[in-house]
Order: C-alpha cells, then structure tokens, then sequence
C-alpha cells in the first residue's frame, strides 16, 4: 500500500531531505531522492507546525496481520471489547434485582447511566492529552485500571451513591480505550472487516453477559457477584494490551522522521480539538454515534422491563432476550459487514435503519412475548453493522492530521448517547410506562438517518 503522504507534481522537483541520509551534524551538499519516509523541503521551512503525525504515517501503512504484531493488537482490542460489551449489556438484566435491593425507581435507577455517560463526556477532552503525555501502552493500561477500580466498588455493594461513581468510572475507562482502538482498527486494512471483528468481540460480550447474570440472580446469587466475571477479565486485559501496544511509538519511530516528530509536538492537544471541531463530518459523526449508542443501549437496558411490565413475562425467562438481541448485534457484526464494500456503506447503512425500525415497530404493536423476542433478536442483527461501516465512513472523510483526535471525539462524545438515552427513557418510564422505549428508540433512527444523509460527499482517503 502506498503512504498516505501525496507529493504534489511540478515542474521542478522539490528537493527531499532524508534523516536516514544524514548523520547528526553532517551538512546537506544536494538535493536527494526521496526515501521512505521523507518530508519536503517546503514542509521544514514552513512558519508553521506541520500537522503530520506519527501515527498518521503508520497505520495507512498496515494490514491487520502486517508486521505479526498487528495480529496481537488486534486480538488485544477484541478482548477490551468484549468486555466493554459486557459491562453495557449487563446493566439491562440486574437492573431489576438492583431496583429491588436499592428499592429505587426507574427515574433513580436511570442515573447510572448518566454516571457512564459522564465518564464518556470527559474523557473526550482529556484522551488526546493522554496519549501525547505517556503513550500508547500506558493510557490502554491506565484506562483497564480506571475500569477495574469501577468494577472492585460495584462487588463490594456499597451504598448506591457509589455506584452511580463505579459506572463513571467504567464509563471514563471505556472511553479511553475506544478512543485509541476505533482509530488503530479503521486504519487496518480492511478497515470494514477490522472494526467488524472488533466491534463483533463487543456484542459477544453483549450475548455472554445477560445469559450469565440472569443465571446467577435466578439462582439467588447476589447481583453484586456477577462483576467478579468482567473484573478478572479486566486485569487479563490490562496485561495483554500493555504487552502488545508497548513497543508502538518506537514502531512508529522507525517509520517517521525524527523532524516531523519534533515539529508535531507544536500542535498542541486544544488546537488538535479545536481543528477537529471545526470539521462537521466530527459534529454530525459525534451525534450519529450519539443516537446509535442511545438506541442500543436502550433497547439492552429496558427492553425486559417492557416484556414484564406489558407482556407478562417472566423475569427469570425474559431476561434472556437481552442474549438474543446481543447474539444479533454480534453476527451482523461479524457477517454482514462483508456486504458493505460490495453494496456501498453508503447505501448499506440507509437499508439498515429501514430495516431496524420496521423491526422496532414489530416489537412494540405485536403483543406476543416471542414474536417480540424475535423482533428484537433480528433487530438487532440489523442494528449490530452500522456502528463499524459508520467508523469506515467517517474515517474516510475526515483529514488524517485530525483524525485522531476527531475520531477519538465520535466514539467519546457520541457514545454518551448510550447514557442519555436509557435516562431518558427512565425518567418517561416512571411516568407514563416503559413502553416509551419504543417511540424512543424509532426517534433515534431518524436523527441517525437525517445524520447520514447530512454527511459531505467525499472519495476514499488515498492511501
């Protein structure tokens, strides 16, 4: 593949200086012919700091299994989604055993997600600055700490106040592991299938942990018990990604010149987000990302509510449509992701909401407890591809001087959605019935439709 660095023809040549050519303090006598890398002349004599980044360099550079490394970086950032993806889908199924042992409403009970959604929100402004400050390695490893801190406070069963601190905690902690590998994965080729996978490992996760939880609770484990599970994970996590992203910088050293390095620290983390806010493809992936989020999240978290409370359902049984409507997540993730290059991400996303709210509609005006289930199940196999194909897109769209920290801003910012959604819902719930879920959840479709179509025409990053 070719570098993402495009050299501009004119009719003289613009000279090249190599820092693989010169020794320290040895003097250019000529021009040379560009290695690999290089930076133009023009570039060092700028008044300006030079937006080129070491990472921008790299990852246009590199398959998913080219160096080997990369296989292990991607099996790292699978792991930390998995179990991102079960600490969302979790929340959906002990929330009633939490409401029972708190004796909190829906309204109360909402505001762990407003917790996470905090978590989410300021970790967006902070992520850049952390990454510059002690790399790579260091902020996935400081992140699965901030995670495990989160997890010890929710199996000590502390007062709820607590709690609602533990979910800011786990909120923050998966912010910033998003931040990092969204935009490590959508620079792997193929970007589509990467994300798939990565984001595929997140709805495993999403299937695994209701099935456990609702297992655990029906048994009369304690709800508390169930986070032991994601805890030790955390730690495993901890351990894999510092192994596997240490030596990223010194990767990217190698294929960066040390000039372009210095004259990048100019750019400083709140020029980087002002730059990236000034590009509407962040704003309108940011809210897209936002009504996605809100939507999943949602669904997974009230979802059993609206089946006992309006089906009669049993909540030892329906707690396993949670599982379901992960296991759809999971395998259009890993499946249907293939159809996005052929058909277009473009046009796949537009038949995808279609298809999400039709299948959202079934749920709410078929009274039926397994027609709704399977609704929900294939709603969700629907719904499981647009957040990979949105990442492609929007990678695409977005100068790659930015993206970083524009990418890292979607996910963060977006993914607060996730949190304001379910609250939402709580809150009309507590009110008028949980049956608002639905009315809710086809809203975001259309925010995320109108968001779609709202995006700037724009051809494939040359890379």
């Amino acid at each position: 593949m070719a570098s993402s660095i495009i050299y501009e023809e004119r009719e003289t040549p613009t000279p090249y200086l190599s820092s693989t050519k010169l020794a320290t303090g040895e003097r250019n006598t000529g021009a040379i012919a560009p290695a690999s890398p290089a930076i133009p002349l023009a570039t060092l004599g700028s008044d300006k700091p030079t937006l080129f980044r070491q990472e921008d360099a790299v990852d246009t550079l590199q398959k998913w299994n080219t160096p080997h490394i990369n296989m292990w970086r991607v099996m790292s950032c699978c792991v930390v989604y998995f179990g991102n993806g079960i600490n969302d889908s979790a929340t959906g199924a002990l929330i009633p055993y939490m409401e029972s042992y708190y004796r909190k409403g829906h309204a109360i009970m909402s505001l762990v997600f407003v917790g996470q959604a905090l978590g989410f929100v300021i970790a967006a402004f902070f992520n850049n600055l952390i990454l510059h400050k002690i790399g790579r390695a260091w902020m996935l490893m400081t992140a699965e700490a901030v995670i495990i801190v989160g997890y010890i406070i929710l199996v000590c069963m502390p007062s709820y106040p607590a709690v609602i601190v533990a979910f800011f905690l786990l909120g923050y902690g998966a912010a910033m592991t998003l931040a990092l590998n969204n935009v490590f994965c959508a620079n792997l080729h193929p970007p589509s299938a990467v994300l798939g996978a990565a984001h595929g490992s997140y709805g495993v996760g999403g299937i695994v942990a209701p099935i456990v939880a609702t297992t655990m609770v029906s048994a009369g484990i304690v709800w508390s018990r169930f986070y032991l599970m994601p805890l030790g994970l955390a730690c495993f996590a901890l351990a894999f990604a510092g192994w596997a992203f240490w030596d990223y910088e010194e990767h990217t050293v190698e294929t960066t010149s040390e000039h372009a390095e210095t004259r990048a620290e100019a750019v400083t983390t709140m020029q980087d987000l002002e730059r990236a806010l000034k590009n509407r493809v962040t704003i309108i992936g940011a809210l897209f990302v936002f009504a996605y989020q809100g939507a999943e999240v949602a669904i997974s978290g009230w979802m059993i509510s609206f089946l006992i409370n309006y089906r009669d359902g049993d909540p030892a049984s329906v707690g396993y449509v949670t599982a379901g409507f992960w296991g759809g997540i999971t395998l259009g993730r890993f499946f249907l992701t293939h159809l996005a290059p052929i058909l277009g991400e473009r046009l796949f996303v537009v038949i995808l909401i279609s298809g999400t709210t039709g299948l959202q509609l079934l749920a709410w005006l078929v009274p039926n407890v397994i027609t709704n289930a399977v609704a929900v199940s294939i709603l969700g196999l629907f719904l499981g591809p647009l957040y990979p194909c949105a990442q492609t897109v929007f990678s695409r769209l977005i100068p790659r001087h930015v993206q970083t920290t524009a990418m890292g801003f979607i996910s963060s910012a977006g993914s607060s959605g996730g949190a304001v959604a379910p609250f939402t819902t709580g809150l009309l719930a507590q009110a008028v019935g949980t049956f608002v879920l639905h009315p809710v959840c086809i809203g975001l479709y259309i925010c995320m439709l109108a968001c779609w179509f709202a995006l700037p025409k724009g051809r494939k990053r040359t890379e």
